[in-house]
């Protein structure tokens, strides 16, 4: 799937799931400002496991500096959709957002927020195109603003954060196993698991049918559990 792709469809299952799982598994429910920050950082963690993917477009969303940080990933997950795209990535990029916000703190929460927003501000096409330098510069200037944004409504320890981070990577794998090369999700066994229903990135089905789908359904779920006035009230 392409990168917007994965970004809806993480903030639409982050939208989908915040009244009931962070109960759940969390023991807290969310308030209305949680629900809409984990949704747009939900949407840039869908981006994680495409970090191995050193030559696509969300390389390049910090311009030289991801270009090497994704070089580096792909160097040790061993290439594109392999380490990465599997639960044991799932499991380590979710217990270590936990021990970043519970024991270096707001730094690093803060830290993470810009690196996310970042992520979902080049997957949802919110800069110019390509990978010239206002590209990248825009990904910045708009991370930057919106942390500091979200540093004004976010708790000292957001413990939603880790579900959000695990999530998003959860519906980045669940989206690429819709397609033909699957995904290895109990990786390093390399069986790849898949269901094709998009048989090639950016086709209609993805394009015209999934993602407006998905788009419709976020904003429908904000509405209910975070922006009705009964709800915010």
């Amino acid at each position: 799937m392409m990168g917007h792709s994965h970004a809806v469809s993480g903030a639409m299952l982050y939208a989908a799931s915040a009244p009931f799982l962070p109960p759940l598994l969390l023991h807290t429910h969310l308030a209305p400002s949680d629900i809409m920050m984990g949704t747009v950082l939900c949407a840039g963690a869908a981006l994680l496991p495409d970090l191995d993917h050193h030559d696509g477009t969300i390389a390049n969303f910090l311009g030289p500096l991801s270009k090497m940080l994704c070089r580096l990933v792909a160097l040790i997950s061993g290439g594109h959709r392999h380490a990465t795209h599997s639960l044991l990535f799932v499991a380590l990029m979710s217990a270590g957002t936990w021990a970043g916000v519970e024991f270096v703190g707001r730094w690093f929460t803060l830290g993470l927020t810009f690196f996310l927003l970042a992520l979902a501000i080049r997957a949802l096409h919110l800069c110019p195109p390509g990978e010239g330098v206002s590209a990248w510069i825009t990904v910045v200037g708009l991370a930057v603003l919106g942390t500091a944004g979200i540093d004004r409504w976010m708790p000292n320890a957001p413990g939603w954060l880790p579900y959000a981070v695990g999530l998003g990577c959860v519906a980045h794998l669940l989206g690429d196993s819709l397609t033909k090369q699957g995904t290895p999700l109990f990786w390093p066994h390399k069986q790849r698991y898949e269901i094709v229903l998009i048989k090639h990135t950016g086709n209609k089905v993805e394009t015209k049918v999934l993602v407006p789908l998905m788009s419709v359904a976020t904003v429908a779920l904000l509405w209910f559990t975070a922006l009705a006035p009964s709800v915010a009230g």
